[in-house]
């Protein structure tokens, strides 16, 4: 089960995620200020209680720990109150090294309560030489990044985990350091993990279904003239608009070593000019509907509401693939089946797609594989009329 949208968008989903729907009852939710907080964390076999930060500097615990506030843009309440929220989940022992979780927090701020994303990570040379096991007392690190709702955040969990992965590598606490490229890095957490999707779907706007239709096919993509960021975002998009986990793993290397090799059939995006121009661009009806879903969502500007939209995407795209292959064994024994396997084909929108997917995942499976060559026949000569 996906999750659910954040909070105020379940309606604007419903009218959108086919691609229809108006925009005059629009309210997506305005994810306000962003924040972070870093923390050093030290568990100590003497107890934490006697601190040198002074009295709000270090939080103890009946597990014998201590927070050290290191880099964060909290007002001083509302970071106490973090603080303790951190504290209470270290205790319970739910905070796990490299593993991020996402929860709901009330602090004193203007909007009240937010998501949290919190972290508690080691810096990744200490993690090589095994510090961790053999010093109790090594330096550990728990970070937290806190905008939008908890169901929003959720969706990007493994992108902020990704993110911690480079804070992990690139970590160097002395003060210079802090200053200069750690506290710019945990600042920039929400435009370089959460709106990377957002700003593909604005530079591309009614193109992004040949960008859906390459994620799907599993087509090679190549970007030219474009900046660091830009080729980032779209990388990142394609990555997470594919069906990569969601479909069998032989299936997706397979169907990737047949794309490569129609080397004819890559999609060129040239960045040169303000509107991407693509070449070789492929797209059908079903990446088409669902790029309306995406254009309808832009006039609101909310990362967490195309982040929803593309997971419904791929839902809707599972759902079809399975659906195709429960007709193609249908099919195996019952000539209607065939045509409702036909049928289902030409009305779905993606066709195309589906019938290369389900042609490498039988291709071992003899009765299966006849099927899908009368399937690919069928469609040939309805391409052609």
């Amino acid at each position: 089960m996906l999750p659910a949208l954040p909070d105020g968008d379940e309606r604007e989903l419903e009218s959108s995620e086919e691609g229809g729907g108006a925009g005059e009852e629009r309210r997506p939710e305005r994810h306000g200020s962003t924040y972070h907080g870093l923390y050093g964390y030290r568990r100590s076999a003497q107890g934490a209680a006697g601190g040198d930060g002074g009295a709000g500097a270090h939080t103890p615990s009946t597990e014998d720990f201590s927070l050290t506030l290191l880099d964060t843009n909290l007002p001083a309440e509302a970071e106490t109150e973090l603080r303790g929220f951190i504290a209470k989940r270290l205790t319970k022992g739910a905070l796990f090294e490299g593993m991020g979780s996402v929860a709901s927090v009330g602090l004193s701020i203007p909007e009240s309560k937010v998501g949290c994303y919190y972290c508690r990570f080691q810096q990744e040379n200490l993690l090589e030489m095994g510090t961790l096991e053999s010093d109790p007392n090594a330096p550990e690190y728990v970070v937290c990044f806190l905008g939008g709702s908890e169901k929003g955040l959720e969706l990007f969990r493994l992108e902020l985990d990704k993110y911690i992965q480079s804070l992990k590598i690139n970590l160097d606490l002395e003060q210079k350091n802090l200053e200069s490229c750690v506290s710019p890095y945990l600042r920039s957490w929400f435009e370089d993990a959460i709106c990377p999707i957002q700003r593909v779907v604005q530079l591309f706007q009614d193109k992004l279904a040949s960008l859906l239709h390459a994620a799907l096919s599993y087509t090679p993509v190549e970007v030219k003239n474009a900046d660091e960021r830009t080729e980032k975002d779209i990388s990142r998009f394609l990555a997470a608009a594919s069906l990569q986990g969601l479909v069998q793993e032989g299936t997706m290397t397979s169907l990737c070593i047949a794309m490569t090799e129609e080397q004819h059939k890559s999609l060129v995006i040239d960045c040169s000019a303000a509107q991407p121009q693509l070449h070789n661009a492929g797209s059908n009806r079903f990446c088409e509907d669902w790029m309306q879903a995406f254009v309808n969502g832009a006039e609101g500007g909310n990362p967490f509401l195309f982040r929803q939209i593309l997971e419904n995407f791929k839902l809707k795209a599972i759902q079809d693939i399975n659906n195709l292959k429960r007709f193609i064994r249908q099919a195996e024994m019952n000539h209607y089946a065939l045509f409702k396997c036909y049928l289902f084909l030409k009305n779905c929108g993606s066709g195309d797609i589906l019938l290369k997917i389900v042609k490498v995942e039988h291709a071992e499976m003899p009765e299966a594989k006849n099927v899908v060559t009368v399937l690919e026949e069928f469609m040939r000569e309805t391409a052609v009329a």
